[in-house]
């Protein structure tokens, strides 16, 4: 770590250049003898990214940060401190800290918190930047997690793990066993040194294959941020063998909404019938958790096909996600395409239908935007049709 990095002339020179075009930057000569220019670049670089995703850090003097690799992996403030929510007592140890984002927010939860991170470079910019954010109760320390697990010998109210994919499992489906650490060979020693495990993984994970993976898994969080599923949040306690729930989020500028529901719960099942006054899009967390027929149970809405996901009422109700009124329902048909779509402006989105939203636009010549919203879909039949709506949510 160079600390000449905070010469208060270089840190100037960094905030007057947020947003700039690096390559453009890079073909000038370095102003700076005495620091790296490719170091004062990944500065701007990384602290423009921070610019929306880390407020806290760029809003902080003399903060140092890591590649921009480091602050795209890293989780959100907004991700971060949701995290926060699910973590309670006196200790946690984060196996895998990065660049301390979730420690951050772990620290307002919990009493101690200990960051360990195996690069000995990012462990120290990391402790230098708590100083700067004037955080004192998490302790830092470089090396490997599990040295550090074994070397510190004490029970943890939490552990807290975001394995990485290894480069060698990048042509695989993801499974855990291809991170690292390898969280499912390592449970039973976790489980000696804390009764209770939290785990992030990316949302490209399988729902079903994790549970298949992990053991003592009691409730799985899937979080969203402005309905972009950012991470899948596995909550485990030791001996834990009960149903597993499933807690959706979807955190946004104004709002957070959520459903919750058990997991393989057979007991849910979904009434079906034609589109009536409203249509209804879960959101994006809903849509990965698999909980379709507890949305239609729990909503008392109807579903318009077992695949289509896709929900209707007769009366309008607040429901988490897209809300809108169904103005037509047509068939999809040559004729009531030319009479209400072909050459005219529209937003579009399919659901479980057979061609692509560019192969309608081409064939019909629909414009994009405007304040119609179509929905190409199936209905209980299987026969093709085309819902026009407005907007309500």
């Amino acid at each position: 770590m160079d600390l000449n990095i905070l010469n208060s002339e270089i840190q100037e020179f960094i905030d007057r250049n947020i947003g700039v075009s690096i390559s453009k930057l890079a073909l000038l000569k370095n102003p700076f003898p005495e620091v790296q220019w490719i170091s004062i670049l990944n500065q701007i670089e990384a602290k423009t990214k921070a610019k929306d995703k880390l407020p806290n850090w760029f809003n902080t003097k003399n903060i140092i940060y890591p590649s921009k690799v480091s602050i795209e992996q890293t989780s959100s403030e907004k991700t971060a401190l949701y995290k926060s929510t699910v973590v309670s007592g006196s200790s946690l140890i984060d196996l895998t800290g990065g660049f301390g984002v979730d420690d951050y927010y772990f620290s307002k939860s919990v009493t101690t918190v200990n960051h360990c991170e195996i690069n000995p470079e990012l462990s120290e910019i990391v402790a230098h930047n708590y100083i700067q954010l004037s955080i004192e109760n998490i302790t830092c320390h470089a090396g490997d997690s599990l040295n550090t697990l074994e070397s510190l010998n004490q029970k943890w109210d939490w552990i807290y793990i975001d394995p990485s994919r290894r480069n060698d499992a990048k042509g695989k489906v993801f499974m855990l066993k291809d991170c690292l650490p390898n969280v499912p060979d390592n449970l039973n020693n976790y489980f000696k040194n804390s009764e209770a495990i939290l785990i992030k993984t990316a949302p490209l994970l399988d729902i079903s294959a994790g549970v298949l993976e992990l053991e003592n898994v009691k409730t799985i969080h899937i979080v969203a941020l402005e309905n972009d599923v950012k991470e899948l949040l596995w909550e485990l306690h030791k001996d834990y063998l009960g149903k597993i729930m499933i807690k959706t989020v979807n955190i946004q500028k104004d709002k957070t909404e959520t459903f919750d529901f058990i997991w393989n719960d057979q007991s849910q099942a979904s009434n079906y019938s034609v589109p009536l006054n409203y249509l209804y899009e879960p959101n994006s967390a809903i849509m990965k958790s698999g909980g379709f027929d507890e949305v239609s149970h729990y909503y008392a809405l109807n579903k318009l096909q077992k695949h289509s996901h896709l929900y209707t009422s007769a009366n309008l109700i607040s429901f988490p996600g897209r809300i809108f009124e169904i103005k037509n329902c047509i068939p999809y048909n040559k004729l009531e395409m030319k009479t209400f779509l072909q050459d005219k402006k529209a937003n579009i989105t399919t659901r479980n239908f057979p061609e692509t939203v560019e192969y309608i636009r081409k064939k019909w010549k629909i414009k994009d935007g405007g304040n119609s919203y179509c929905f190409f879909t199936t209905d209980e039949n299987n026969n093709k049709i085309v819902l026009i709506c407005n907007k309500i949510q």
